[in-house]
């Protein structure tokens, strides 16, 4: 019975009042109920956009035109029973400002969508570019360390300017001192 009242005292804490439990942290919330209905925003985006494409066609003001026609046609020359909107065309009216009222939004929407894009890869462009430069200005320091290398090594025309000048020189030594030879050395290092 102890043990009872001190885990009742440890859940309602010193003041007395009852602590609600404690959400747990490795478990995802249970959903809450809302009033309005749920729609994803994607689905609806692309249907905007759908529509905003269709609005901006030839095909589209074609039809309006031909409904257009029509409507005014028939209710001027249609029998004055069967005439649903007269003169004034009123009805016509509120019907061009209803579907005025729903493409405007529509068209903003996807507007919006497309700038979201166009924000994604213009980044995506400017890190890619920022990643060429990034190579280039590698390259090039890579392409002058390698001619600041190439400088220090020894060149086949570098080579070739080398032996002809000793030939040159071996020349000038042998018509200075004809009694030098090549072959006197060879033999003199030769003996014991």
């Amino acid at each position: 019975m102890a043990g009872d009242e001190r885990a009742k005292a440890a859940s309602t804490g010193s003041s007395g009042l009852v602590r609600p439990p404690r959400a747990r942290l490795d478990q995802p919330k249970a959903p809450r109920r809302r009033l309005l209905p749920e729609y994803d925003p994607e689905a609806f985006g692309r249907f905007s956009e759908r529509i905003a494409r269709f609005l901006g066609t030839g095909r589209f003001i074609v039809w309006m035109t031909l409904i257009i026609i029509i409507w005014v046609l028939w209710n001027i020359f249609a029998p004055k029973d069967l005439r649903f909107d007269q003169y004034p065309f009123i009805f016509l009216t509120l019907m061009l400002s209803l579907q005025a009222s729903y493409a405007a939004p529509l068209i903003l929407l996807a507007q919006n969508r497309q700038d979201d894009r166009d924000r994604v890869t213009h980044e995506q462009d400017r890190k890619q570019n920022e990643r060429s430069i990034a190579d280039t200005e590698y390259l090039t320091r890579e392409i002058a360390a390698l001619r600041m290398g190439l400088g220090e090594v020894a060149t086949r025309d570098w080579i070739r300017s080398e032996l002809q000048d000793m030939v040159k020189d071996m020349e000038e030594r042998q018509v200075l001192f004809p009694g030098e030879s090549d072959e006197g050395d060879r033999r003199g290092a030769t003996r014991p």
